[in-house]
């Protein structure tokens, strides 16, 4: 079995490398953008905010495939990463991208609502929303 290797170091080249996409993600694929699949086949990726199995508990707006966007610089430093990797029996596994702002406005709005909290004991227990 293939073992995963995380970090928060990653998630932030990720989101830093996705936020330029925010605003065209929604309705196509942002100029100059990939699928990380496409360059890095053996790269898992792990989209929860296309599924309810996020802090949410729903799809968020704007996550319209579980596909992992990047810009094509970010996309060849994490295939070099995965190539590095391989020998070893890891790869990465990728949780979020790109982050259209149709999601951040959902974000936003959720997070006005306390009453939507069903998620709370498994993302965020020590939070009071």
């Amino acid at each position: 079995m293939v073992k995963c290797v995380s970090s928060f170091l990653l998630f932030s080249l990720l989101s830093v490398q996705a936020m330029s996409a925010e605003n065209h993600i929604d309705l196509h694929q942002p100029k100059d953008f990939v699928d990380i699949t496409t360059v890095a086949p053996d790269v898992q990726v792990d989209m929860r905010y296309f599924t309810s199995h996020n802090f949410i508990g729903r799809p968020i707006k704007g996550y319209n495939a579980p596909v992992c966007l990047l810009t094509r610089p970010a996309a060849n430093a994490l295939k070099q990463v995965a190539d590095r990797l391989r020998p070893f029996g890891l790869t990465l596994k990728i949780y979020d991208c790109y982050r259209p702002q149709s999601a951040v406005n959902d974000f936003i709005a959720w997070a006005k609502d306390p009453s939507q909290n069903q998620m709370k004991n498994e993302f965020y227990p020590q939070v009071e929303k």
